[in-house]
Formats: C-alpha cells, sequence, structure tokens
C-alpha cells in the first residue's frame, strides 16, 4: 500500500508534469529586447524637450537666497515645513512644498497668486526672478525650483509593480522598468502602454520595445505621473485559460490515477 507522504509526492509530480505540458511555449524573439537593432548611433534629445510643463496639482519646492539671508527667509518658509516633514515622524500639520492649484497658481510670499501651471520650471524661476527684482523685494535673488512628486508607475507583466519617486527628475522608460525588477518572461514586449497627461488630457500611447523607435521618440524619458503598463503576451493567455480549462479534468484523472496505482501495488 502507498504511504500518505509518497501518494502526496506522486501526485504533487504528476501535476506539475501536467501543467507544463498545457502550458504554451514563449518564443525566444518575443522576449528579447530590440531583437532588431543593428549599430546605430542616436542623437541626444535637447534638454529644454526633456523638461517637463508644471501641470495642476504638481507639487513643488521652491527656494530663495541672495546677497541679504535676513531678507530671504519669508520666502523659504514653504521650504522650512519640507525639511520638518521629512525630519519629523508623522508630522502632518503643516502643508510642506508649494501645490499647484486647479486654477494653476501657487500662493507665493508677498506675490500673491503666481501662475505656474503651463510654465516649466526655468520659466517659473525666472519669472519669480524677475517679480523679486521689479518690486524691490530682493537683490540679486537666486531662485531654485523643484517637484516633490516627481514619480512614475509601472503596473502589469513586471516583477514588482511599483510607483517609482524620482528624486533627479529625469528617468528613462528602461531605467524605470529596471526599477520595477524588469519585464517577466510573459511581458508583450511590442505593445507597452504610456498614459501621459499633458494640458489636461490624457495621452495613450503604444511603444514597441523589439524596435529602435523608442530611442528616437519622446518617450524615451519618462515625465511625472507618467504611467506604464505592461500587458501580457499570448502565451500567458493561452496558458491561463488551457490551465483554468483543463485542471478540474486533470485533477479527477490524477484522483483516479493515484487510486488505481495503490490498488495495483497492494
Amino acid at each position: 500500500m502507498i504511504s500518505t507522504p509518497l501518494r502526496k509526492h506522486i501526485m504533487y509530480i504528476l501535476i506539475t508534469l501536467c501543467i507544463l505540458t498545457f502550458t504554451s511555449c514563449t518564443n525566444t524573439k518575443d522576449a528579447i529586447y530590440f531583437s532588431q537593432i543593428g549599430n546605430v548611433e542616436y542623437s541626444e534629445f535637447q534638454a529644454e524637450d526633456l523638461e517637463p510643463v508644471i501641470q495642476k496639482n504638481d507639487l513643488l519646492s521652491i527656494s530663495v537666497s541672495s546677497i541679504n539671508p535676513e531678507a530671504t527667509k519669508i520666502f523659504n518658509i514653504h521650504n522650512l515645513a519640507l525639511n520638518n516633514s521629512y525630519s519629523t515622524a508623522n508630522s502632518t500639520g503643516t502643508a510642506a512644498g508649494y501645490l499647484v492649484d486647479q486654477e494653476g497658481f501657487i500662493l507665493f510670499p508677498y506675490l500673491g497668486k503666481f501662475k505656474a501651471a503651463g510654465l516649466t520650471k526655468k520659466s517659473l524661476r525666472e519669472a519669480i526672478t524677475s517679480e523679486l527684482v521689479d518690486r524691490r523685494l530682493l537683490i540679486e535673488p537666486i531662485v531654485d525650483v523643484r517637484y516633490i512628486n516627481y514619480k512614475v508607475s509601472i503596473l502589469g507583466e513586471v516583477a514588482k509593480p511599483s510607483v517609482i519617486t524620482v528624486p533627479n527628475e529625469k528617468i528613462t522608460l528602461l531605467e524605470a522598468l529596471g526599477l520595477a525588477g524588469d519585464l517577466t518572461i510573459y511581458a508583450n514586449r511590442s505593445n507597452i502602454l504610456l498614459i501621459r497627461e499633458e494640458e489636461g488630457k490624457k495621452k495613450l500611447t503604444r511603444i514597441d520595445l523589439t524596435t529602435d523607435e523608442l530611442f528616437a521618440s519622446p518617450y524615451y524619458y519618462l515625465k511625472s505621473n507618467d504611467i506604464i503598463y505592461v500587458e501580457p503576451n499570448k502565451a500567458k493567455i493561452q496558458s491561463t485559460n488551457s490551465t483554468r480549462q483543463w485542471l478540474p479534468v486533470i485533477l479527477s484523472g490524477l484522483s483516479v490515477a493515484v487510486i488505481a496505482v495503490d490498488r495495483f501495488i497492494r
């Protein structure tokens, strides 16, 4: 008579073999990045083309310095709050950074409501600097603008679906996929979906990672709040459907087989 542990071991082996039999194989070419690329050289994009446009709900860090440190303190209150939120646990009492409201404005000390949406960081920096000088609030001010909530989301057939914070405000699609643990063997590399919001409208773009189109496109570098969705390939879909279809039949057959073997040995 077959012992219970041995019977379970036989059942496990048979189930594994059957699942492997009914699982479709993935084409090797479909699992390779840029399989159609030879030796090619691509020009770097201009820095102006990479700088994203500030949008509603963006959270900005704006720091101001000048030859008079005391006079600049009032313009850095939000940055002090930001530093405190990083250093103090469970700090939720003080707003940190400048939030771009639904009308596209920020509230800046002395300058009041200041238009930010639609501008690049460089344009906003120059506009604030000009206002500070024109109103004679500071002498030779230096303004620095950075994103606080610069992030991209990676979903679907990747090892670690996640929301990635980008401190240096510059990340490529390939770097983002690497931070998400890379594509799985079941990822559809020829139909990556990029969701990007620009001027209040969501734009959906398909990217083929088996060709060189990515390197010459404006989507090589990601922008803040971009969403990447990696859909499963046909092998994954077919294997899932086949498993759901055949698994009850296989399990029933295996149960009969184990009982027959048990009686035969007995």
